[in-house]
């Protein structure tokens, strides 16, 4: 088995020695090229060489940015377009992720443990058993641009919090989830409360204007508050479509019962008046009146008027 093995060499929870012992234990398994992530956008790079090249693995270890660059990369179209399939996932590598960042919320939604060594005992395993998942993924769409989405994407609020947290790492602070939450505090004092800009629209979905704030889930958890799992989309799944939690209200009136219930509840829904909740579907648009931020996979792409979310059934196998 031929494998290519992406690394993020700033990954927030290795270093060089943690690195090199991973390296050589799926070296002994498996046929390993190794490449080391330099630039932003590498990643996916690498992944769409690898599939050109017939690899059948493409291992990563890094964080939920690296692993969000490889899979993208994987579903590049080869010459420019697909080979129809019912099983569109046959025809790319199967991807091993190796958990290296702070919260590696995918990586953790799939199972694995959070720990880079443990996780890479578990993807020795299922290597051995051959055991794979094969998972659907979220796609967005803007501007005649399209990207994958593993486990979020998100407009608003929590897209501001993302971008002001990317600002900081830029300065050298490593996003840590306390830094995540203190930002979120403090942003949260600033952030319009009272004009919100966004309207929901989908095939079969009632219209819903006044949105202040979209999470939009292909798994769930949505993400992670040290070890504890943040639940606002709760039926959310790999084998589902999309789901989504809006809020047309943003005072500590409905936030504070909200967080509340998506800190407390895994499997049921929080409720509220001033929420916006849609379960398994298949496409719907957020359009907004004024630029609002947009997340994806906790990475900030800048702001949009118009994105359009789909889901992707059957995307990708994964080690596991």
């Amino acid at each position: 088995m031929r494998a290519m093995l992406l690394v993020n060499p700033k990954a927030t929870t290795t270093n060089a020695r943690t690195r090199d012992v991973l390296i050589r234990a799926l070296g002994a398994a498996v046929e390993l090229s190794v490449e080391e992530t330099r630039y932003r956008g590498h990643a996916a790079a690498l992944a769409a060489t690898a599939r050109a090249k017939g690899y059948d693995v493409v291992a990563v270890l890094g964080g939920d940015g690296t692993i969000n660059e490889a899979v993208n990369g994987l579903l590049n179209p080869v010459n420019g377009h697909e080979v129809p399939s019912d099983d569109p996932s046959a025809g790319r590598p199967a991807l091993i992720v190796i958990p290296g960042g702070s919260a590696n919320v995918f990586a953790r939604a799939l199972g694995l443990p959070n720990d880079p060594v443990e996780s890479t005992g578990a993807v020795l395993e299922a290597l051995r058993e051959g055991r794979r998942k094969t998972v659907g993924l979220g796609q967005a769409l803007w501007e005649g641009q399209s990207r994958y989405f593993t486990f979020c994407s998100g407009m608003g609020y929590d897209a501001e919090v993302v971008r002001a947290v990317e600002g900081l790492r830029g300065t050298g602070r490593k996003a840590s989830p306390a830094r995540y939450v203190n930002t979120a505090l403090r942003h949260y004092l600033a952030t319009d409360k009272r004009h919100p800009a966004m309207t929901l629209t989908g095939p079969g979905i009632p219209t819903v204007e006044g949105v202040f704030m979209a999470i939009i889930s292909n798994t769930s958890p949505w993400t992670y508050v040290g070890s504890k799992p943040v639940h606002p989309t709760p039926w959310a799944g790999f084998e589902t479509g999309l789901d989504l939690l809006g809020l047309r209200r943003m005072g500590m009136i409905t936030l504070a019962p909200l967080i509340r219930q998506m800190l407390t509840q895994s499997d049921a829904l929080p409720g509220g008046r001033h929420l916006v909740q849609l379960h398994d579907e298949a496409e719907f648009t957020l359009t907004a009146d004024r630029p609002v931020a947009f997340q994806l996979d906790g990475d900030y792409l800048g702001e949009r008027e118009t994105v359009t979310f789909r889901s992707t059934p059957h995307a990708l196998q994964v080690l596991v």
